[in-house]
């Protein structure tokens, strides 16, 4: 085994805890602004992974399954911000913000490290195969990928949240699914068929959106 293919699959796990920190901060801030000071009462105001970091979620996860899958297949995340949302100024709205931040916080930095990518290319003597050109593909996927996924409407993930707010009626149908929404968002990215053609295709939009938005080829 080469130094990149050691290399490697540690600079993906430690920016999918770097770009899930950024996520839970920006939950954290705008709970913060909207009158929650739970999370930063419990030190979560903060961008250092280290306070972020889930043990099993955030490392033993991502790696387990990028070596069981050969390079194929990573995901993972970081410790849920706490939010009291009665203590928010408006807490249907407020959650909803507070919701969405996280992806928001994703698509940003999938656009910043577009561009980087980018820039890289083109200005530089940096191959594809490179392991910085490598390691920002990735930085890039695992962003789209936890805007998309983050956003898919069931508990506790952040969709669910929004759809709370937009969609009154839905709220006993998501209440319901709460102590089993994880198990169930699991079976239907990776064993119902169709899951992952679905999130496959929310993510191919989101690049193309993105693509777009820093240009489009610039070569």
């Amino acid at each position: 085994m080469t130094a990149h293919e050691i290399i490697l699959p540690l600079a993906i796990v430690a920016i999918l805890v770097l770009s899930s920190s950024v996520h839970e901060f920006a939950h954290a801030w705008v709970a913060w602004r909207r009158g929650d000071e739970t999370a930063a009462r419990e030190g979560r105001l903060t961008l250092n992974p280290l306070d972020h970091i889930d043990p099993f979620m955030s490392i033993l996860l991502p790696l387990g399954l990028w070596i069981m899958s050969s390079g194929t297949m990573i995901f993972g995340g970081a410790k849920p911000v706490p939010v009291v949302s009665s203590r928010l100024r408006n807490p249907s709205r407020d959650m909803m913000w507070v919701a969405l931040a996280g992806p928001i916080s994703n698509f940003l930095q999938a656009v910043g490290l577009m561009v980087t990518y980018k820039l890289v290319g083109n200005f530089t003597s940096y191959g594809n195969d490179s392991l910085l050109m490598q390691a920002l593909w990735w930085g890039i996927y695992l962003n789209v990928l936890l805007a998309v996924f983050n956003m898919v409407p069931i508990p506790p993930l952040d969709g669910s949240r929004v759809a709370r707010h937009l969609i009154p009626a839905a709220r006993p149908a998501l209440d319901a699914l709460e102590q089993f929404g994880i198990l169930i968002v699991f079976a239907v990215i990776f064993f119902i068929p169709g899951g992952q053609r679905l999130l496959g295709e929310g993510m191919y939009h989101m690049f193309r959106f993105i693509d777009w938005l820093t240009g489009g080829p610039w070569s």
